[in-house]
């Protein structure tokens, strides 16, 4: 593994995290996850296996660790790696055909909702509030984080891409 791209890739993290801390919560304590935009960034960016993994068991237990909701911990640790395969699966199913700057938004948008549904799954299955509840915290709660997610991925992806092409960890990454 390149210690370069573990760097870039605990970077993201860090700042994933801190914008994940200091979200105000929507709605009956739960906040936009920005760590999953970081998250996604990280696999478009470095799209191999190994730094998946790595990437989604480093964010699930940061986010276990920032959470505000009731049994979110158990259901971050859960959702992470299993939306982070779901996106990689994805993007590499689909980058040759569309172009980076418009696929990496429309991944984001339905990898937070990937993300959202897993969560929810799991916290109602935990709570035991199954009926009736998930759709009112869907549009409460996965839609606007699925909002804020794709208008920042929007505005990083671009700045990423061209410092990734003028810095020499590119190069060493090919």
């Amino acid at each position: 593994m390149n210690i370069r791209i573990l760097v870039m890739l605990s970077l993201l993290v860090g700042i994933g995290a801190v914008l994940h801390a200091i979200m105000p919560p929507f709605f009956l304590g739960m906040r936009p996850d920005m760590l999953l935009a970081m998250m996604f960034l990280g696999i478009i960016l470095f799209p191999k296996f190994k730094y998946v993994m790595i990437l989604s068991l480093a964010t699930g237990i940061i986010s276990a660790l920032t959470t505000t909701v009731p049994g979110g911990q158990i259901a971050n640790i859960i959702d992470k790696p299993l939306t982070a395969l779901a996106f990689f699966g994805l993007f590499i199913a689909g980058r040759k055909f569309v172009k980076q700057n418009i696929y990496a938004p429309l991944l984001t948008a339905l990898g937070t909702m990937i993300s959202g549904t897993i969560f929810l799954s799991v916290i109602l299955f935990i709570i035991g509030l199954m009926e009736g509840s998930f759709p009112v915290m869907f549009a409460t709660i996965v839609l606007p984080t699925a909002a804020i997610n794709t208008s920042a991925m929007m505005v990083i992806y671009p700045v990423t891409q061209g410092i990734m092409k003028r810095s020499q960890l590119s190069a060493s990454y090919q």
